[in-house]
């Protein structure tokens, strides 16, 4: 699907030497390089995600209980 956007020209310089570099079209240039941010922001949603179930859980299931402690001063 074609779409028109706006963007910078120091930032269409770059994008089109780049994809001189690699041998790709500036279209492609621009799908891959929005795939891969798109992908990584997902992975980053997931990892936070799983950080607040996991460590609220953590919390709970790692502090030692006071029985615990005594023993390991001993």
């Amino acid at each position: 699907m074609k779409t028109a956007i706006s963007i910078e020209t120091p930032l269409l310089e770059e994008t089109d030497r780049t994809a001189r570099k690699l041998g790709v079209s500036r279209s492609r240039l621009v799908s891959l390089a929005l795939k891969h941010y798109l992908r990584q922001n997902r992975n980053r949603e997931i990892v936070e995600q799983l950080n607040l179930v996991y460590g609220e859980q953590a919390g709970v299931v790692d502090q030692p209980s006071s029985a615990q402690m005594k023993t390991k001063l001993r």
